[in-house]
């Protein structure tokens, strides 16, 4: 009889047993999907991560990017696409966070970035030639007093704009208008042409000012302008807007606004001109 009992003792648990047992101990957070699993390279969409055990996730990095975390549960957390780092279009990896910055989980190559929309081509291409010249297209300026102005009307063309008799870029800048590469003229280009849909900000609209923006500078305050750029980056940093840059002159890719007009240029002076569209 005491055999019969011990053998029973060691037998094979019960399915509910081993149910409970799995239940209880599998505590392993895991992605199974990303919904849209593409995007702009500008970022700014919504994407919906689901999988197992998410409730205890505080962060979401997008190809090494924060995601900004709108809402979260034990089966899916909703986050706000980041820019791809340096608007490159490819596949990214997907990661989750939990409290105290443990990795928990990720996905290889879980999201693709594209580049498909103005902005898009706007930004790649600055991000392309901000210090790999196109001369071969465009020519360099820079010999005779800035390539800046050259750069920016560059990066609207990959915008969607066209070259017209006023504004045009010939031969690799053989020929080429003052509205295409001289910075005052260029302004009043934009100030002449409403129909090109930008309006006008003073710096301190940041509120206002999106990437692919562009912003003209005036060194001096002596009413000339001297350089313009285009924003690359427009960041809320502790409740205060941060605008980057990019541009030739001094040749940059994420270049400070504040910086520039306080330790760079004190006392410059400018404003922007704002696609509104």
């Amino acid at each position: 009889m005491t055999s019969l009992v011990l053998t029973g003792c060691a037998g094979e648990p019960s399915p509910v047993t081993k149910a409970v047992a799995q239940v209880t101990h599998d505590t392993t957070t895991s992605i199974s999907a990303v919904q849209p699993a593409t995007g702009s390279v500008s970022g700014a969409s919504t994407v919906t991560i689901s999988g197992k055990n998410l409730g205890d996730v505080k962060t979401v990095q997008i190809g090494g990017q924060p995601a900004t975390v709108t809402k979260a549960s034990d089966s899916s957390v909703v986050a706000v696409v980041p820019a791809a780092p340096n608007f490159k279009a490819g596949a990214v990896d997907v990661s989750l966070t939990a409290a105290g910055g443990k990795a928990v989980a990720t996905s290889d190559n879980a999201y693709s970035y594209t580049v498909a929309t103005p902005v898009d081509r706007q930004l790649s291409y600055a991000m392309t030639h901000w210090k790999t010249y196109n001369s071969a297209e465009y020519g360099d300026l820079n010999s005779v007093g800035g390539d800046c102005a050259n750069f920016v009307s560059q990066t609207l063309i990959a915008r969607g704009w066209t070259q017209n008799g006023d504004w045009y870029n010939r031969n690799a800048a053989a020929d080429w208008s003052p509205a295409w590469g001289y910075v005052p003229s260029m302004d009043t280009y934009f100030r002449d042409h409403p129909e090109l849909g930008l309006t006008e900000y003073p710096l301190d609209q940041r509120a206002k000012i999106r990437v692919g923006d562009i912003v003209m500078f005036d060194w001096n305050d002596n009413d000339s302008l001297d350089h313009v750029q285009i924003v690359s980056a427009v960041q809320n940093v502790n409740g205060k807007i941060q605008i980057k840059m990019a541009g030739h002159n001094e040749d940059s890719d994420y270049r400070d606004l504040d910086q520039t007009i306080t330790v760079d240029h004190p006392g410059a002076v400018g404003h922007f001109w704002s696609f509104q569209e």
